[in-house]
Order: structure tokens, then C-alpha cells, then sequence
């Protein structure tokens, strides 16, 4: 299904041409100070683990497409157990009863439409229900919130319309103004793009019958991140499993009783 004519988004808002006038202003400044937060940033790795599995027995398994950036690859924390696809998958197989097969594709550094060139490479197996998990690089990429909706439809209608899930859900951003690595005001600017980002998801999302987006609230207190104040921690990647899982059971799955 294509995005409308008329996109859901509208035009720009007082707030974003106010926005984009302060980015201006500062824009040697932010350069400044995302060049340096790119070289004192710490260089961690992907979590270490299986990226497929399956959980209890039984026909009628559900199958589980975990896909996106080092978010989903858990990088911060040191295996899958303790990263976003250990969080949900177990979470998921509680709640829903069923047996659960799950397989996670993801690579650091991917915006969304990178995602879909890899995914596009190495078609995955079908899925009932694919989790997508990208956003923050499309905000470091200064990709505009309308332009990363439009490879968001392109990716959930690839994998729809290629047999590879029957739902997409859409992880939000993470709440970037908190990232303890971001200096100020890159921090205020970035956190500011990546709620425009989210907000823009949401009233896609809401368009379509096949594909979801819900909030999640946490706050990134002291500890809840990784070493490097910039990628989740365990106790992140443990809420936001647990969220999105109960909302898949409690919503999606629920579409076919």
C-alpha cells in the first residue's frame, strides 16, 4: 500500500521552521560537536549469541522477524539473552502461550533504507511478525521525518507484499535529549528531530490495518545505558522487549481470534 497523496504528516509546524532556524544558526557548533562525539565515542560490538531460535514446542509456533540497527544487534550489553531480542522473544512466548521461532537480522550503523537493501539481499524466512527497530541513525543522517517514513512504508511494504511478514511493528525512538554522550545543544537538537521522527511514524502507522507503532515511556536514568552513554543498556533493552511484546500479544495477536 503507498503512502496517500496527501501525506498524514501535513506541512511544517511553527515549532519545526523554528527548528530548523535554530539549526541554522548553530550549524557550525552541532558539526563541531558531532565530529567530536564520533571520535570519543567508544566502539562497542554487536552482542554475542545466537540470532535465531526457537522457544517451547507444538504446532502453530509463531515465527518472529527481529530486524534493524545496533539496537536490535544489542550492542551495549554482551549476549542476546540480555539484548532486545532475548527480552522479547521470552516475554512473547509467556504471554502469547504459543510456541515461538524467531531470527534477528541486523547491523550497526543501518539507517531504515539501509535495513532494506540488507534484507532485500538475504531475503529472511516468512514471518507472522516482524519488529523493525531503526530511526536513530536516519535522525544522525539528518534524514527529513517525512523522507524516513517513506522508506519505513517501502521496507513494511516489501516485506507484506513479498510474503515475508503478515504485521510490521515499528519500535519508537528512543528519547535521544537523554543520551548521556550527546553534549549540549547537539543533545536538545537531535532530541528534538527524533520526536518529530516518532510523531510522523505514529500517524503513518495509524493509516495502515497491517502495521503498528505504540510509545514506550522510559526514562534513561543513571545505569539504564551502555559504557559508551549512547546505546542501550540491559535495563533499557529489557522494558522495551517486555513493552513491545505485550503489545504484540495483547494486540496483534488478537487480531486473529
Amino acid at each position: 500500500m503507498a503512502l496517500r497523496a496527501h501525506p498524514p504528516w501535513g506541512g511544517p509546524t511553527p515549532g519545526v521552521v523554528m527548528s530548523l532556524a535554530l539549526k541554522l544558526v548553530l550549524s557550525p557548533l552541532l558539526i563541531a560537536q558531532a565530529m567530536s562525539t564520533r571520535r570519543r565515542a567508544p566502539a562497542l560490538p554487536e552482542a554475542a549469541g545466537p540470532r535465531e531460535g526457537q522457544l517451547g514446542s507444538g504446532a502453530g509456533a509463531l515465527r518472529v522477524l527481529i530486524a534493524g540497527d545496533s539496537s536490535a544487534a544489542g550492542v551495549g550489553v554482551a549476549t542476546q539473552d540480555h539484548a532486545f531480542a532475548g527480552h522479547f522473544t521470552r516475554t512473547l512466548h509467556r504471554r502469547s502461550g504459543r510456541a515461538l521461532r524467531w531470527r534477528l537480522r541486523a547491523k550497526s550503523g543501518l539507517t531504515t533504507r539501509e535495513l532494506h537493501e540488507l534484507l532485500r539481499a538475504d531475503a529472511p524466512p516468512a514471518a507472522d511478525i516482524a519488529v523493525v527497530l531503526t530511526g536513530v541513525n536516519d535522525v544522525i543522517d539528518m534524514v527529513p521525518p517525512q523522507r524516513a517514513v517513506q522508506h519505513r512504508a517501502a521496507l513494511a511494504d516489501w516485506l507484506i507484499g513479498e510474503g515475508r511478514a503478515r504485521y510490521v511493528l515499528f519500535a519508537p525512538l528512543p528519547p535521544m535529549n537523554q543520551f548521556p554522550l550527546l553534549p549540549q545543544p547537539l543533545r536538545h537538537v537531535m532530541g528534538d528531530d527524533a520526536r518529530r521522527h516518532d510523531d510522523a511514524m505514529a500517524r503513518w502507522a495509524a493509516t495502515r490495518h497491517n502495521v503498528f507503532h505504540t510509545p514506550i515511556a522510559i526514562q534513561l536514568a543513571p545505569g539504564a545505558m551502555a559504557d559508551d552513554g549512547f546505546h542501550p543498556g540491559e535495563p533499557v533493552y529489557r522494558t522495551c522487549g517486555e513493552q513491545l511484546a505485550r503489545f504484540v500479544a495483547e494486540k496483534i495477536l488478537t487480531l486473529e481470534t
